[in-house]
């Protein structure tokens, strides 16, 4: 694989879902090592697109992974390189904490084998990661929306996947913790991962390398967070009712 293979690249990616065309002849390449947030209005087809990506849902044209088709992976290997977080998953209630994150480890186990040191090395690093290590021997059930999805995403963290999607990861996170995810997020890319979360928080949006702006099925916008086309893009997605402005060494979007 050569340094400029996307980590992710679709080509002509068609979706209907319940006989409705949701995603339209899409095209597009994320780069390799760099975080890219996905943003758009309600019922732009975001979460459809990052489940396409994941091979999760039947589509037209053709998805590439690390520029091998997605077909052409061995299922094991694959879910190894792409891990997946997404929105308002659900877990087995009465699983531990750390029986939630070990599912992580699945991929990298042969069949029927019990964890490995390496297993509960990654499991507990992530669990460190996310702040989740000191529930590690409670329920599932038991812990609130916030802590439970601090769980899934050490779940996510414990693959230790080249390329890493995520849903509304932030969905029930209160601030600090948004930003703890954020850290955590630089930290990823850093180490050379590929990162690519939908949001809904615009702001939070602003952070990463790059931005995907959706709407009605449609790739409308792909560039730089920092590049003044792609502000007017996700201004004009939302009908101009916020506007994206300086502040400090970041870009906020406020209401009009």
């Amino acid at each position: 694989m050569s340094a400029a293979t996307p980590a992710l690249q679709a080509r002509g990616i068609g979706v209907a879902l319940g006989g409705t065309e949701v995603l339209h002849g899409i095209d597009i390449a994320l780069p390799a090592g760099c975080w890219t947030s996905v943003v758009g209005p309600n019922g732009a087809g975001k979460s459809t697109l990052l489940k396409t990506l994941a091979g999760l849902l039947p589509h037209r044209g053709e998805v590439a992974l690390l520029g091998r088709p997605l077909p052409h992976w061995p299922g094991r290997e694959r879910a190894r390189r792409l891990a997946w977080l997404g929105q308002g998953e659900q877990g087995a209630e009465d699983l531990s904490v750390w029986d939630v994150a070990m599912l992580g480890r699945l991929p990298h186990q042969p069949w029927l084998a019990p964890p490995s040191p390496a297993d509960r090395d990654a499991v507990e690093l992530a669990l460190r990661a996310t702040q989740a290590w000191d529930w590690r021997d409670r329920a599932l059930g038991a812990l609130s929306g916030g802590e439970r999805q601090r769980v899934l995403l050490a779940r996510l963290l414990a693959v230790n996947a080249d390329v890493l999607l995520m849903d509304e990861p932030l969905a029930n996170l209160d601030p600090p913790h948004q930003a703890d995810w954020l850290r955590l997020v630089r930290e990823l890319v850093a180490q050379g991962r590929t990162v690519v979360s939908v949001l809904h928080e615009i702001g939070m949006a602003l952070h990463a390398d790059a931005m995907v702006v959706v709407a009605a099925g449609r790739v409308r916008h792909q560039g730089a967070c920092d590049d003044a086309a792609t502000h007017q893009a996700l201004e004009d997605v939302f009908d101009h009712r916020i506007a994206i402005h300086p502040l400090g060494n970041q870009w906020v979007a406020l209401p009009r």
